[in-house]
């Protein structure tokens, strides 16, 4: 398979990775994002069209204008405690815009989709490392929202004859390879960059640690982390897999391996000389203990494997971080 590629979501942290990967593979990435969380400067692989998944019209125009091989959907809403205070801004960006493109790519008989899902849809962990057979019992409107746009993926492949591959991340942190592009969200609430940005900007004060009582070693969350140039590479996989396999298949991506809030605070100060501050807070409601990933059915049936270290997450992160001011 060659040619275009549908980026929705394109301009996001994510996304642009995405889209420099495809380029580098010989695809022409087209990046579909509202801008809404994403960057324009990101999109550098590639076309930007600015457009909306809630709007079926501009959908239409762009599977009209674009002939794609096809679609990686990576546009969401995906704040956890902005989904608990409005649940029904994530339905409708998640579920619902994920609907219109599903339309758009029946009509335009494109039938290759990688969906951008998330260990959210399992809950709070039953047994550690979790593969793809844990129950999905999540625990707040996005991880539902996820869910729920995964079966109407699988029904669209009942239905219609859709190949889709669902790809649940853990904790995606950090940087291209060549600085080129990193994580920017404003507000940034992800743990990796909060710490490095404490740690280049003594002014931002002490990074908060969220909970100090946790069932863990040593009391701070655990969670599994996998550099998003990893995460890259099993989106291409994936796509290249579905031109050859049909229906709908889901896979965990992660190490395997989960490091601690405070391990994570200790490699960061390890590179930025003992810095940053840290100061801790009450857990956030919902936070389970730990999550770890089995990715064994990734590597089996994918090919895949993260190559990729948590040193090299942080050295990574913080060289784009201090490029980007």
């Amino acid at each position: 398979m060659a040619g275009k590629v549908l980026v929705c979501g394109g301009a996001g942290y994510i996304g642009s990775h995405m889209c420099r990967r495809l380029a580098q593979a010989g695809y022409e990435p087209v990046a579909f994002d509202n801008l809404s969380t994403g960057n324009r400067w990101a999109v550098r692989w590639g076309p930007l069209v600015e457009g909306e998944l809630l709007e079926p019209a501009q959908l239409r125009d762009l599977f009209t204008e674009h002939r794609f091989a096809a679609v990686m959907h990576f546009a969401a809403k995906a704040l956890v405690g902005e989904s608990m205070q409005d649940p029904g801004l994530y339905f409708r960006n998640n579920v619902s815009g994920t609907l219109n493109l599903l339309g758009a790519m029946r009509d335009a008989g494109v039938d290759r989709l990688v969906f951008s899902s998330t260990c959210a849809v399992y809950g709070d962990p039953q047994s550690l490392p979790i593969d793809e057979r844990h129950p999905t019992q999540p625990v707040n409107p996005y991880g539902w929202s996820k869910l729920q746009a995964e079966r109407v993926i699988q029904e669209y492949c009942r239905a219609h004859g859709l190949r889709a591959i669902a790809l649940r991340y853990f904790n995606v942190a950090g940087a291209s390879d060549t600085g080129e592009i990193g994580e920017a969200h404003e507000p940034e609430t992800h743990l990796v960059p909060n710490v490095i940005k404490a740690a280049l900007d003594a002014e931002r004060g002490p990074v908060q640690l969220f909970g100090s009582d946790f069932a863990t070693p040593d009391g701070t969350c655990i969670r599994d982390y996998v550099h998003v140039e990893d995460l890259c590479e099993a989106h291409l996989l994936a796509m290249q897999r579905l031109e050859l396999h049909g229906g709908f298949s889901a896979f965990n991506l992660g190490t395997g391996t989960g490091y601690s809030v405070l391990q994570i605070l200790t490699a960061c100060r390890a590179i930025h000389d003992g810095r940053p501050e840290a100061r801790q807070v009450p857990r956030r409601a919902g936070d389970p203990s730990a999550l770890v990933a089995s990715f064994a059915a990734a590597r089996e049936q994918l090919g895949w494997e993260p190559r990729r270290t948590l040193d090299d997450i942080i050295a990574s992160a913080s060289a784009w971080h201090r490029r980007a001011g």
